[in-house]
């Protein structure tokens, strides 16, 4: 179920309003970031306060924050071991356990597969 949740609200985070993060015990802030916003919800001073830029993203080119993460490419068998989301590194993996690397950046956009509890979701572009 929690998969399911976390594809859905991938998919939507270019395009939903700016809800309060949910506390699961990791952060998912980057290191830097103003304590309580993510960096879709900074301005721009705030933005390169944490060592981010402000960019277009996806398709519809809207300008947010996008900061890079602390621990970009570690291994990881689950979203709770990244500050971002832990995305598969094969979209085909053999069958058994699976590591991927933590996401590089906050950018919600691409196409990608996530992987939680060692186990590859479905891939899934954002645009």
């Amino acid at each position: 179920m929690r998969s399911i949740l976390t594809l859905i609200a991938v998919a939507l985070i270019g395009c939903a309003p700016a809800v309060a993060p949910v506390d699961t015990g990791v952060s998912s802030e980057p290191t830097g970031a103003p304590s309580g916003l993510l960096p879709h919800e900074m301005n721009a001073e705030q933005c390169q306060s944490a060592g981010g830029s402000m960019r277009p993203v996806c398709m519809r080119g809207t300008v947010q924050c996008v900061i890079r993460y602390s621990d970009a490419g570690r291994a990881c068998r689950d979203g709770d071991d990244c500050q971002g989301s832990c995305r598969a590194t094969m979209m085909n993996p053999p069958p058994g356990p699976v590591t991927g690397r933590c996401q590089e950046t906050s950018d919600p956009c691409g196409c990608f597969a996530n992987v939680e509890d060692g186990r590859v979701d479905a891939a899934m572009c954002v645009d």
